[in-house]
């Protein structure tokens, strides 16, 4: 069971002019973009987990990023950074992991061994998941994503024990819906594709997952989605 939900006030953004938090102070900061998928990511199982109270959220400009953040704190320049225990630890997918093993609160990964291996093949296989569907949205996502939402489907089907990836929330989730989330967004407003449609198993994971409060606190703006996405995939406003 997750957590008792807590509505989190977010904080304000930091951009060039803002001062920096008392760094390696041994407070535990997770620095994100909230506009990020990846940070997404991580901010999902921060608040899946209930560690907002030992988590503090630091929200970065990405246009406009505070000159410390590089020379002080991250010289990578990224985020999601998480500053804990005297270092910086970056990328998402391994600050999924480390939260999930490192802090309290409850597991995002079973103990049973074949949930465990397809777990670790459906992250083997995000980057693939991600490169075809991106590429489909400078042509024709319709004809071209059709098998990456079909992969979905049935990957769906694995498990009969929970309407999650496998079964119960878990790691995979975290990873992949901000994506997922932001594909059915654009692909349903810019080319009035359903990515649910004959496919019930992602439609009902769909329905669970936005009841999900550590989720559904972390979701993007459709409106700026769409732009962005028009923007830097057809070369349009």
């Amino acid at each position: 069971m997750a957590a008792a939900s807590v509505q989190e006030v977010l904080p304000p953004i930091l951009d060039s002019t803002s001062d920096p938090p008392p760094l390696f102070d041994g407070t535990t900061r997770l620095y994100v973009n909230y506009e990020c998928p990846f940070c997404q990511r991580v901010w999902i199982v921060r608040n899946y987990k209930g560690l907002q109270d030992k988590i503090k959220l630091i929200a970065i400009h990405l246009q406009d990023k505070p000159l410390w953040f590089k020379q002080k704190l991250y010289p990578e320049n990224k985020v999601p950074a998480l500053e804990h225990n005297g270092k910086v630890i970056g990328e998402s997918l391994d600050l999924i992991k480390y939260l999930d093993s490192t802090f309290d609160g409850p597991s995002l990964l079973p103990d049973d061994p074949t949930k465990r291996d397809f777990a670790e093949e459906m992250i083997t296989y995000l980057d693939t998941f991600l490169k075809n569907v991106f590429t489909s949205l400078k042509r024709d996502p319709i004809e071209e994503a059709s098998g990456e939402f079909d992969y979905l489907e049935t990957s769906l089907k694995k498990f009969d024990d929970g309407p999650f990836f496998i079964g119960e929330l878990s790691q995979v989730d975290a990873a992949y819906v901000p994506f997922i989330e932001r594909f059915q967004i654009f692909l349903q407003e810019v080319f009035e594709y359903d990515i649910t449609a004959g496919r019930p198993k992602l439609a009902a994971y769909l329905e669970e997952i936005n009841k999900i409060d550590a989720y559904k606190q972390t979701k993007c703006d459709p409106k700026w989605l769409v732009q962005l996405y028009k923007t830097r995939y057809m070369g349009s406003g």
